[in-house]
């Protein structure tokens, strides 16, 4: 075989194996925002931090709203003091149809996303109820070997208020059929505060995360 031959041969694997690469890398970093919505849900404001990179150029930017927070530190002043998750706040967001293109040097990353979820929180014996849409423009790097969140930027375009909150009517509950088993742990159901047990550990660190010491903090008694 010329050496031509084997340059062409080489040159053709090279573009495969790079291809490849760029694919995981695109997994990796939906894992990654994915899971930032499943903390967000919950609020758990350590994990959350622990997704954004350690370099001095992270940022959280809310164009249309707060503004810009600036290095680690004051992203987790952010995550850490605004709420306090457990009972009385949930928010499930829906991250969708991302679009996410790896740089060429393969070690930073940008992707958008559309952002839909609900929110509820109570204070004050006062429970307050929104939809939330909006996009999300964020950039992403490799530290480590691991994809983190570089600047994750949030542009809101619409909160509109239900007409009712999100608890559920005890008549409704009630009507329910009765299943085949008993429950064997404990609902999530708003406003409990327990939340339903993570298959994955975190997506940075490997740790395991913190539901179930959150969890057995509430004293909820199975099934209820």
């Amino acid at each position: 075989m010329k050496v031509e031959e084997l340059e062409v041969r080489f040159n053709a694997l090279e573009n495969q194996v790079r291809t490849l690469q760029t694919l995981l890398d695109i997994e990796e970093i939906k894992k990654l925002q994915r899971a930032y919505g499943y903390y967000l849900q919950h609020w758990l404001g350590r994990e959350i931090v622990d997704l954004f990179s350690d370099g001095p150029d992270v940022a959280l930017e809310f164009p249309s709203a707060e503004g810009t927070y600036v290095g680690k530190e004051s992203v987790k002043r952010y995550y850490e003091n605004r709420f306090k998750g457990g009972p009385g706040f949930i928010h499930q967001l829906m991250q969708l149809s991302p679009i996410i293109d790896i740089d060429p040097d393969g070690k930073t990353a940008r992707g958008r996303w559309y952002g839909f979820g609900a929110v509820a929180t109570q204070g004050n014996n006062v429970e307050l109820s929104s939809y939330m849409n909006g996009t999300y423009e964020n950039e992403y790097v490799k530290e480590g070997g691991k994809w983190k969140i570089k600047r994750l930027s949030w542009a809101g375009n619409y909160s509109p208020i239900p007409p009712e909150d999100w608890v559920m009517p005890a008549e409704l509950i009630a009507s329910i059929p009765k299943p085949d088993i008993p429950p064997t742990g404990s609902r999530p159901q708003y406003p409990s505060g327990y939340i339903f047990p993570y298959h994955f550990k975190h997506p940075v660190t490997g740790k395991k995360t913190s539901e179930e010491k959150l969890n057995a903090s509430l004293n909820i008694r199975k099934g209820k």
